[in-house]
């Protein structure tokens, strides 16, 4: 059930608990309006997820372009980008 602490959710509580979500709406038991308040927390915690990923983005960004006199910019391509690919493909 959501509570007013997944504001505060790290991106790894948050995570966590999206994987949570998922796993019990894909059970097939969740009743419906049960799966609706679920999928309505999802739905913010992907958005929480996201904006995480887009500060540390910027964070990188912005640390790269102050290292030289140059500004320059890099894509960030972490490696456990990989495991969530992995993680796509077994409940394709």
């Amino acid at each position: 059930m959501e509570t007013k602490q997944n504001a505060s959710f790290s991106f790894e509580q948050a995570y966590t608990r999206l994987e949570g979500i998922l796993s019990e709406l894909n059970s097939g038991e969740t009743p419906l309006e049960e799966s609706l308040k679920l999928y309505e927390e999802a739905n913010k915690l992907i958005t929480l997820c996201s904006a995480k990923l887009n500060q540390a983005e910027q964070k990188i960004e912005t640390l790269i372009k102050t290292r030289g006199a140059q500004p320059q910019t890099a894509p960030f391509n972490p490696e456990s980008e990989k495991v969530l690919d992995t993680a796509h493909d077994t409940y394709s």
